[in-house]
């Protein structure tokens, strides 16, 4: 009877890491993603700590750690049902493998979180600087800007005036219509400074924060999961080991 309850709680449990393997990769994929377009402004600066690509290595954790549990949760499953040591003992250890990696991980996240702000606030001169030598006339930089601002709904660095001097400042009089409310409508000094349109730092820095709530929040209820699920694939294990004596 004892048996049969805690199957059906590998089961459940298996189902629950099952559904956050998928959890973690759906996560992991939209950080990359994300992530990659925002950070690629960096690509252009050319003092730009190495530290700040640390959220995309996150990513790639998480995915990998996803695509782990679905494996493990069909593992799981088979073990219970077949009673086999071996494959118990082998959920275990992978399992455990997974919640060490995952402690790791959100020691890494929580330390970049916390220096974030003063990391972005110290590049804020040499981002300026390319966007004000770079911007309107090397295709890729000014590509890759207006790509993120209209996707993000954010403008420069800080705000509008990061293109003051740019060359497509210089040849326009004006600012990316990103900078601006109102579409097709020129973009002026007078205009930006009205819409006043939050710079891409403040965003990246939304963006960042945000993720390492959602992240954290999905790895708790993993991590929670899995202690349980080691708990009782190790009682399964030794009531296997007594039936084989």
């Amino acid at each position: 009877m004892c048996t049969g309850f805690l199957k059906v709680m590998m089961f459940i449990f298996n189902g629950a890491i099952f559904l956050c393997g998928i959890a973690g990769l759906a996560v992991g994929i939209w950080v990359v993603v994300d992530s990659d377009s925002l950070l690629g402004l960096f690509d252009f600066v050319e003092n730009a700590p190495t530290e700040i690509f640390q959220v995309v290595v996150i990513g790639y954790v998480l995915i990998g750690v996803g695509a782990l549990l679905l494996i493990v949760g069909f593992l799981g499953c088979c073990g219970a049902v077949k009673e086999s040591r071996c494959m118990l003992l082998t959920f275990f250890s992978i399992v455990l493998i997974i919640f060490l990696v995952e402690v790791a991980g959100a020691i890494l996240l929580f330390a970049f979180t916390d220096v974030v702000d003063e990391m972005f606030e110290e590049l804020e001169g040499d981002v300026k600087d390319a966007i004000q030598r770079k911007y309107g006339e090397d295709n890729d930089m000014t590509t890759l800007w207006n790509t993120t601002m209209e996707e993000f709904k954010c403008c420069g660095y800080k705000n509008y005036t990061d293109f003051d001097g740019s060359p497509f400042n210089v040849l326009t009089r004006g600012y990316p219509s990103p900078c601006c409310s109102t579409p097709g409508i020129p973009c002026n000094e007078s205009g930006a400074h009205m819409a006043n349109v939050d710079g891409c730092f403040t965003k990246l820095v939304k963006f960042l924060e945000d993720n390492s709530f959602i992240i954290a929040g999905v790895a708790l209820g993993i991590a929670a999961i899995e202690i349980a699920a080691m708990v009782v694939s190790m009682v399964l294990y030794c009531n296997a080991g007594r039936k084989s004596r």
